[in-house]
């Protein structure tokens, strides 16, 4: 494929092939990409009737990348879709030094960005599996939320925090856990 395919926030289907991080039409986020063969439901067999929908959150972090490939083969063995979320969090900075702060984690956002597109292809043609990525905007924890619920996920991939602040706020894993919705696994 020359470019990927993308769905913008109405799910229309549409093709790009530019180097930056492509959006829907609007240039807004979310960006869906989809790699890999089309996904459909395979013949019934005892003992793998596992998840259909894995889920797991990226966020450029070891712990993250470990969950990610974890998922990935859990994925290729259950013969099951891989739905990547990363969610762009606009730091508490940005709002105070909007033009040059912003640009700047913006072009770090889309290199991370940029970065995760050719694992992501290479994995779904190896695999065979079909392999969507989506990038969001805001809350780690609502984003993912949103992202699991609306696909009806099987399963929650994350990896575990790296921060010792969030013993006392709460982790993203943490989070989803107490939410009860899906299995959740923390990759450490």
């Amino acid at each position: 494929m020359s470019g990927f395919e993308h769905a913008g926030a109405e799910g229309r289907g549409c093709t790009g092939d530019n180097g930056g991080v492509s959006t829907d039409d609007t240039g807004s986020l979310p960006l869906v990409e989809e790699y890999g063969p089309a996904w459909a439901r395979g013949p019934f067999e005892r003992g793998t009737d596992g998840p259909q929908l894995i889920l797991v959150g990226v966020d450029g972090s070891a712990t993250a990348m470990r969950a990610g490939a974890y998922a990935a083969g859990l994925a290729r063995r259950q013969r099951s879709r891989l739905v990547v979320v990363y969610v762009v969090a606009p730091s508490v900075w940005t709002g105070m030094s909007p033009s040059l702060l912003a640009a700047a984690q913006q072009q770090a956002h889309d290199e991370l960005i940029t970065e995760l597109r050719a694992p992501l292809e290479r994995l779904a043609a190896e695999a065979r599996i079909p392999v969507t990525l989506e990038v969001r905007r805001g809350d780690a924890y609502t984003e993912i939320r949103r992202v699991a619920t609306d696909r009806q996920a099987d399963l929650v991939v994350v990896g575990a925090s790296e921060s010792a602040g969030h013993r006392l706020v709460g982790s993203v894993a943490t989070r989803l856990v107490k939410a009860g919705l899906w299995p959740v696994t923390v990759v450490p």
